[in-house]
């Protein structure tokens, strides 16, 4: 589950000062079991903070019940710790603090390999494990304290698809949690990973940057990388329903009921974000802001429903949980592409219309593409003949390349006779339903 930190619990149970409210930071560590790579990993990430000009206050071993799991997850267990960082009082935002978090994180992250961060911030805290959802609370005997307050939760039951079910990988992950699968994650990957060379933020100093890249760990399934990126670009100075937006773009080319001022703003960053595309229901969350969004195509189920008494509840299915009827007064369901937000400092849900107008008119976007966007027909070809590879020398650059003789005569040389596309298929050649 990924809830607030709860002020209220922490104050009362971690036994020494904290200070106020989001005056600290909290972390949650999976460390090895093993006692001596526990110690070292825990030296070497107190010496990143002290560089970084933060201090650490105090570590408490989380209070756990282990009898409860399976044996397979009890073998793997990790030892599971938080830590609690001070807070300068020149970072006012609450943001600020969450960057120095994030780059304190990724540069541990980049010298140690057997220690896994779940989550480290002032706003939220991810409680995670290799279990069911009815366990969660049993295993974390922190959740059933009455004292645990939050506005908001996220809880997912993982069922690996692409990946073996872990700790690690055990939703949520630091900003959401991922009902599907990223079909173009090969592809996602490698452009971010490309684009690396060329980005830039004021958020992050070169030197930071640098601790920060790569932004997507490799080791990570596809929902953990999709949360790299994301976080990413949170840091890097983007909100998050704007970040998820970039993301994950509603079909905007040939839509009509689009203004045209959305359509410019998704073709605006259609030039430096591709879709990361699949069947998928994501929740996000900063502490603040509490959102939703579905895939383009619909393609997984998002239904929520809200009551008179300030809660919305946002599942897979109707049902999920047990409420009166009567203090129900909206049910509606999340349709393709759409986004719902809830900010918990305004205290009100905010809808897909009012969330897109507020973007889509935030830049003149249309000007930018009028004035900057160059297409392909209209740049001029030079009249000068294409180089030539022949041979030998031809067949060892496609083989240092990777393309295939399947890639060369039902792809390319379909292209370059026709003009058009090779469709393809995998293989599935059962009959139709309605057949």
């Amino acid at each position: 589950t990924l809830p607030e930190v709860s002020h209220c619990f922490f104050k009362k149970h971690s036994g020494f000062e904290l200070g106020e409210e989001r005056n600290y930071g909290v972390g949650m560590f999976f460390f090895p079991a093993n006692d001596l790579d526990m110690r070292q990993a825990r030296s070497m990430f107190e010496i990143i903070v002290r560089k970084a000009g933060l201090s650490v206050l105090a570590w408490r071993k989380v209070d756990s019940s282990p009898e409860v799991l399976g044996s397979m997850a009890r073998e793997c267990m990790p030892d599971i710790y938080q830590v609690f960082i001070s807070r300068p009082s020149e970072l006012t935002d609450d943001l600020d603090y969450d960057r120095k978090l994030y780059i304190v994180r990724r540069e541990f992250e980049q010298s140690n390999v057997n220690t896994y961060i779940p989550s480290l911030s002032c706003r939220t805290i991810v409680y995670k494990g290799m279990f069911l959802v009815g366990q969660l609370r049993t295993f974390f005997t922190d959740l059933e304290d009455p004292d645990y307050e939050s506005a908001i939760a996220m809880v997912h039951s993982r069922f690996s698809t692409n990946t073996a079910p872990s700790w690690n990988r055990a939703h949520p992950n630091r900003f959401i949690v991922h009902n599907g699968e990223i079909n173009t994650i090969k592809g996602n990957a490698d452009k971010m990973l490309a684009r690396e060379e060329t980005m830039h933020t004021e958020a992050f100093s070169g030197e930071d940057m640098t601790k920060v890249l790569p932004v997507i760990s490799q080791s990570g399934s596809d929902s953990a990388m999709l949360d790299n990126t994301l976080e990413f670009l949170v840091m890097s100075g983007l909100d998050l329903p704007l970040a998820a937006m970039i993301m994950i773009p509603e079909p905007w080319s040939h839509n009509e009921t689009l203004s045209q001022e959305e359509r410019d703003f998704y073709q605006y960053y259609a030039t430096m974000m591709e879709p990361w595309d699949g069947p998928a229901s994501i929740l996000f969350s900063d502490g603040d802001v509490m959102g939703a969004i579905l895939d383009r195509n619909g393609l997984r189920p998002s239904r929520y429903i809200v009551t008179d008494d300030g809660r919305l509840i946002l599942s897979s299915e109707v049902g999920v949980l047990k409420l009166d009827e009567k203090i129900i007064i909206k049910k509606e369901r999340l349709h393709p592409g759409k986004l719902l937000l809830v900010d918990t400092r305004q205290k009100r849900i905010i809808y897909d219309d009012e969330i897109k107008e507020k973007y889509a008119m935030a830049k003149p976007y249309g000007e930018w593409l009028d004035s900057r966007l160059i297409q392909l027909s209209d740049i001029r070809i030079p009249n000068k003949k294409v180089p030539a590879l022949k041979g030998t020398e031809r067949k060892r650059l496609q083989k240092a390349f990777g393309y295939t003789w399947e890639d060369y005569h039902e792809g390319i040389l379909n292209m370059a006779l026709n003009a058009s596309e090779q469709i393809g298929s995998m293989g599935v050649d059962a009959p139709i339903a309605a057949l």
